[in-house]
């Protein structure tokens, strides 16, 4: 079986603060995240998953990852979020 690759954006509704990353498996990672280790991503914990894509071919996965780190990705990832909010309820007016 060919290994797929997830692309995901976290949202820190705390913190306000975005993350984009790759993964062949989102639920680890996304513990990591929230439970364990070290760095950026622990200081605005906790986050929620709010758009995930997979890939069969992680240059793929690699290319759209890139786009949204980049500066007209940032508006698609800052659209996503928003619309996301408003549907969950989690939506307040200064997001």
């Amino acid at each position: 079986m060919k290994q797929e690759f997830v692309v995901y954006i976290l949202y820190s509704v705390k913190n306000k603060k975005t993350y984009v990353g790759i993964t062949n498996n989102l639920i680890e990672r996304f513990k990591s995240h929230n439970e364990r280790g070290h760095g950026w991503t622990q200081k605005y914990r906790p986050w929620i998953v709010v758009w995930v894509e997979f890939f069969q071919d992680k240059e793929k996965a690699r290319k759209k990852e890139r786009y949204f780190k980049s500066g007209s990705g940032h508006y698609a990832k800052i659209k996503i979020i928003h619309d996301f909010l408003q549907t969950s309820g989690s939506y307040s007016s200064d997001s």
